[in-house]
């Protein structure tokens, strides 16, 4: 492997331990907040998961606008999504956690995320491996540009971010004036 993977690599795990410690600072690696978002009874993950909308928008355009990145999203397709949201939601629904909070919580050592959650992460990622070859030509139907949403609106992208972000912000002001 190139040096310049090897960086790569370990920058991609420098970034994933600090994102696995902050999930679990936040208290989304437990199975109790994350039932208690999905019976609408405790938004924590929700205000975590606004939170790191606000801040990659903002941080995003702002390192796209100076030169520092070039943002160059992907394209997809309408089936792909649908796919891809399916097999997320059984994911979820099976076991209670999604791919970065099942992380987190095997790595506090919850014996659910890691023997269970673990084992169908690496099951279900065989499955999708095997079952892809057949899938490509129906991946594709419903493709979409990869735009973004200001350049599909021919607009200043700050256009869009700042009124999104303050509108999450009153949505979270308000979350957490009611406790939730």
């Amino acid at each position: 492997m190139k040096n310049n993977n090897w960086k790569k690599l370990l920058q991609g795990l420098i970034i994933g331990i600090i994102f696995g410690f902050l999930l679990q600072k936040g208290g989304v690696t437990r199975y109790n907040v994350i039932i208690g978002q999905l019976l609408l009874q405790d938004f924590t993950v929700l205000k975590i998961i606004v939170t790191a909308i606000i801040t990659g928008m903002i941080g995003i355009y702002f390192m796209n606008g100076k030169g520092l990145i070039s943002l160059k999203p992907k394209s997809g397709s309408l089936s792909s999504s649908i796919i891809g949201g399916l097999i997320f939601g059984a994911g979820f629904a099976l076991v209670g956690y999604c791919p970065g909070t099942i992380a987190g919580a095997a790595g506090q050592g919850n014996l659910d995320a890691l023997i269970g959650g673990i084992t169908g992460i690496i099951i279900g990622s065989g499955v999708f491996a095997y079952v892809y070859p057949h899938l490509k030509s129906v991946l594709k139907k419903g493709e979409f540009e990869n735009l973004t949403f200001p350049e599909a609106l021919n607009i200043n992208p700050w256009k869009i971010i700042i009124p999104l972000s303050i509108i999450l912000i009153i949505i979270m002001l308000v979350l957490e004036n009611y406790g939730l």
